[in-house]
C-alpha cells in the first residue's frame, strides 16, 4: 500500500512542498520523498530517526530537515 502525501518544510527561510509516498516495506516502511528529480528514500534508523539513501547528491543540510519533520510526523501517531 503506497500512500501519496506533501510533505511540507522550511528550507532556506522558503516553504516547500515536497510529494512524498509512504511504502510498507516488509514489517517495516520506508518514506520516498522527492526532492528536485532525485527520489530520496529515508528508512527508520536504529534511534528512532530516519536516514537518506539517494542516488544522486542532494544538499546535507535539506535532508536533516526532511528527516527531522519525518521523524515529528511518526512522533505524532
Amino acid at each position: 500500500m503506497n500512500e501519496p502525501f506533501n510533505l511540507p518544510i522550511i528550507y532556506q527561510g522558503e516553504e516547500q512542498d515536497l510529494k512524498a509516498r509512504f511504502e510498507r516495506w516488509g514489517y517495516t516502511h520506508r518514506i520516498a520523498v522527492l526532492i528536485g528529480e532525485t527520489t530520496v528514500t529515508f528508512e527508520p534508523d536504529e534511534e528512532g530517526g530516519y536516514r537518506a539513501l539517494a542516488t544522486q547528491p542532494v544538499d546535507t543540510h535539506l535532508l536533516s530537515i526532511v528527516a527531522e519533520k519525518l521523524a515529528k510526523l511518526s512522533e505524532s501517531n
